[in-house]
C-alpha cells in the first residue's frame, strides 16, 4: 500500500487466483459506464463509491499477477470496504480452478470454459445500485440504460466532495430515489413505475438484498413487484446477489449463443438445458 506524492490517493494491490481476465472485466463495466458515476481513462476503470463514512473514488486497472487499485476517500476509516467492494466488483475471490473442474466437460459449456478459464462474473459495488440499473436496462441498449442511469444520478445523486475527471457524484440510494418526484425521472412511464417499486420495496426493506440472504425469497419478492420479470430478477441474482445458480433463460445474448451452437434457444429450452450444469 502506498501514498502518492500528492497525498490523496491510496495504492493497494488486489491479488487473485490466476488466471484472470481483468481486461474483459474492465470492458464489461467500461461498455456500462454511467455518465457522472464511472468513467474510462488511460485503460483505467474508474467509479464512485458509497460509502459508511462518506464518498470516495476507485480507479481499477490491470497489474501483473494483480489488480492495481486507488483509492482517493473522504474518510480513511473506509478503506477495507472500499476495498472488499473492489474486489466483489471484479469477482476477484473465484477460484478459476473450481470453475475449470467443475464445468469444463460439460458438452455445451465446456470448450468455452476452457477456451476463456480466467473468465469472472462481474459483481457490484452496491446491491442496491445494481438493481436499480437492472430495472433500467430492461430492453434497452447498453448506451441507453446508461444514459437513463445519468439523468437519474444528475437528478438525484450526490454530488462528491472530491470529484475526479467526470466522477462527480455518487449513485442515488433507493431512499433518495423513492423520495424523488417522479417527474424529473426522464424515461417510459412503466419502467418509472418499475424503478419507483424496487426502490420503495428496498428503502423499506420489503426486498433484501443483502449477503446471507436466501437467494428464492429475494428471487420471489423481485417478481411481486410491478415490472419485474424473470430477466430482471435473474439479472440482480447473478451480480448483487451472487448466486452462481442464475441463469438469464430469456435473455437475447443467450438465445443466440445457443443457437450459433446449433440449439433452440427459446427461454423454456435454454432454462432446461442449463440444467446440466446448475
Amino acid at each position: 500500500m502506498s501514498v502518492d506524492a500528492e497525498g490523496r490517493w491510496v495504492e493497494v494491490r488486489l491479488p487473485y487466483r490466476a488466471p484472470c481476465d481483468v481486461e474483459g472485466l474492465i470492458g464489461y463495466l467500461a461498455r456500462r459506464a454511467v455518465p457522472g458515476v464511472e468513467e474510462m481513462v488511460d485503460g483505467a476503470y474508474r467509479r464512485s463509491l458509497r460509502l459508511p463514512h462518506g464518498h470516495g473514488v476507485v480507479e481499477l486497472r490491470s497489474g501483473r499477477g494483480h489488480v492495481r487499485a486507488r483509492y482517493r476517500l473522504s474518510d480513511s476509516r473506509d478503506l477495507d470496504t472500499a476495498v472488499e467492494r473492489s474486489r466483489t466488483l471484479m469477482d476477484l475471490d473465484s477460484d478459476p480452478v473450481a470453475v475449470t473442474d467443475a464445468l469444463g466437460d460439460d458438452k455445451l459449456i465446456g470448450p468455452l470454459v476452457r477456451a476463456a478459464p480466467g473468465r469472472r462474473v462481474p459483481g457490484h459495488v452496491d446491491e442496491h445500485e445494481l438493481a436499480m440499473r437492472a430495472v433500467l436496462g430492461q430492453q434497452v441498449a447498453l448506451r441507453s440504460a446508461a444514459t437513463l442511469a445519468g439523468r437519474l444520478v444528475a437528478a438525484s445523486g450526490d454530488p462528491l466532495e472530491c470529484p475526479v475527471g467526470t466522477v462527480t457524484h455518487a449513485f442515488p440510494t433507493a431512499a433518495q430515489i423513492a423520495e424523488t418526484d417522479a417527474e424529473r425521472f426522464a424515461m417510459p412511464e412503466s419502467r418509472r413505475r418499475a424503478l419507483l417499486a424496487l426502490a420503495r420495496a428496498l428503502a423499506t426493506r420489503a426486498v433484501v438484498l443483502e449477503p446471507g440472504v436466501d437467494p428464492q425469497e429475494a428471487r420471489e419478492r423481485l417478481l411481486a413487484l410491478s415490472g419485474i420479470g424473470p430477466w430482471t430478477t435473474e439479472y440482480i441474482a447473478m451480480r448483487a446477489l451472487r448466486d452462481p445458480d442464475a441463469f438469464l433463460a430469456s435473455d437475447l445474448g443467450v438465445r443466440r449463443a445457443l443457437e450459433r451452437f446449433g440449439h433452440d434457444g427459446r427461454p423454456i429450452n435454454a432454462a432446461r438445458l442449463s440444467e446440466h450444469w446448475r
